[in-house]
């Protein structure tokens, strides 16, 4: 499942990085952020915690 509004990817009915139950089982592609603050790739996507986030949530 990933989080229609931070595309943080889960096993949970929860999302781990901003708490929405928002979730879709229709994602694409994958990213792991390990250091937000040094990515390039984490700032260009908005990401600001640490995790595995889809490309694309529809």
């Amino acid at each position: 499942m990933a989080c229609r509004k931070c595309k943080c990817v889960t096993i949970g009915k929860v999302c781990p990085a901003c708490k929405s139950s928002d979730l879709t089982p229709d994602w694409q592609g994958i990213i792991l952020v390990v250091n937000p603050i040094g990515s390039k790739i984490a700032k260009t996507l908005g990401i600001t915690v640490k995790g595995k986030y889809a490309l694309r949530v529809t």
